[in-house]
């Protein structure tokens, strides 16, 4: 299929929506991740299922479990609807959620199946499914480098940045 540099230019605007979705979750930057969802979407992410910004906010607190996580977004496959102003998406999606007081990685995979609309020119999610393959957890053990030169993962979430 040839697209046109409109249609080009949204599928890009729509990868930007998963991508500042990721960003804001894993740094914990509400209003980051609220920016990838309408003031009225919602989100059905298994144990919370309703309006998508109170889940954000819901995030804010369950995510601090973990020091930091990682999700790791591919296969984003879109579909533009012909009125250029709605498309679905499905993205594949494994995250790396390290736990804060032991040294467990917690693995997970899963899909996100999106929703979006655009308005006014900027896309967003309208409704969010969130579908989950399977988990894994493993205990960590540290690789043969100085692992203590680097700064951790927690460093930039919740708005700080590293100095």
């Amino acid at each position: 299929m040839a697209y046109t540099p409109e249609q080009l230019s949204d599928l890009q605007c729509i990868r930007d929506v998963a991508l500042r979705y990721c960003r804001g979750v894993d740094r914990l930057d509400a209003e980051l991740m609220k920016s990838a969802y309408w003031p009225e979407a919602t989100d059905d992410h298994g144990s919370y299922s309703g309006p998508a910004w109170p889940f954000v906010e819901h995030c804010m607190s369950a995510h601090l479990k973990w020091r930091s996580t990682a999700h790791h977004i591919t296969n984003h496959s879109i579909e533009l609807n012909s009125s250029g102003v709605a498309a679905v998406g499905e993205v594949y999606n494994v995250t790396y959620l390290f736990q804060a007081d032991a040294p467990v990685l917690d693995t997970w995979h899963g899909r996100y199946l999106d929703d979006y609309e655009k308005r006014g020119g900027e896309w967003r999610i309208i409704k969010r499914v969130c579908v989950h393959e399977g988990t894994h957890s493993t205990a960590i053990e540290a690789m043969s480098i100085d692992a203590e030169a680097f700064r951790s993962g927690e460093v930039d979430r919740g708005g700080f940045a590293s100095e």
